[in-house]
């Protein structure tokens, strides 16, 4: 998926207000981010394959330790653990980690049978990729539902808040829907080198989210009733 890892992330806001967006769009795109590294390293491999399914040309061969399952629950545990950390709220962490183990199942819904339980074991795949139109629903409505959700839950505190939000969705859509009718790239290469400037969304997003602020009552704890007399 693509889009539908943005509307977690924007819904991971709602779930836990105190989670800055920017680390949520990390960790959401989290599994993906690491993975040009692994490409660019010789550990994970992709294959330029047209027609592989209908939404896209790339073959994912072999990536186990960035998107097998086992690897996955480990990448949780370390964001929830690290995320926790640095933000200093375990729930924030335990948002976070969700987050990363949130990428494998969305990814399970969207990937052919290509995603490996652990290294080297059996793999996994529902195969909404293979519907064009398919995708375009499930995951436009996963967006529709992130944006509203996000939106609940924080306003803009000026124009920045606004544009810098707006660009962010309309520059993810966009490449989005260009996906099914993109050429090929030219290489293993050039797939990871570009999947590099995914490391903006988490930044971009970042500096949209720091120019909103909640709502208000938004992640406000509900008032404690007053004892009942006797």
């Amino acid at each position: 998926m693509f889009v539908g890892h943005l509307a977690a992330a924007l819904v991971a806001k709602k779930i836990e207000p105190r989670t800055p967006l920017g680390a949520a769009v990390a960790a959401g795109f989290g599994l993906d981010l690491i993975w040009p590294l692994f490409l660019l390293g010789g550990l994970e491999t992709v294959r330029i394959n047209p027609g592989d399914t209908a939404f896209t040309n790339l073959a994912f061969d072999f990536y186990p330790w960035s998107h097998s399952l086992v690897m996955v629950v480990g990448w949780s545990l370390v964001a929830a653990l690290v995320g926790g950390k640095l933000i200093g709220s375990k729930r924030v962490g335990t948002t976070l980690g969700a987050l990363v183990m949130s990428h494998w199942i969305l990814d399970l819904v969207a990937h052919r049978p290509d995603l490996p339980v652990w290294p080297g074991g059996p793999v996994l795949g529902m195969g909404l990729w293979y519907s064009v139109p398919g995708t375009f629903v499930v995951e436009g409505s996963m967006l529709a539902i992130g944006l509203a959700a996000y939106r609940a839950t924080t306003r803009p505190d000026d124009r920045v808040g606004s544009l810098a939000l707006s660009g962010l969705l309309v520059f993810s859509v966009a490449l989005w829907v260009a996906q099914p009718w993109a050429p090929p790239p030219p290489s293993a290469t050039a797939v990871a080198v570009s999947a590099l400037a995914l490391w903006l969304f988490p930044v971009w997003a970042g500096w949209a989210d720091r120019h909103r602020s909640l709502r208000p009552g938004v992640g406000t704890p509900a008032p404690t009733p007053p004892p009942s007399g006797s």
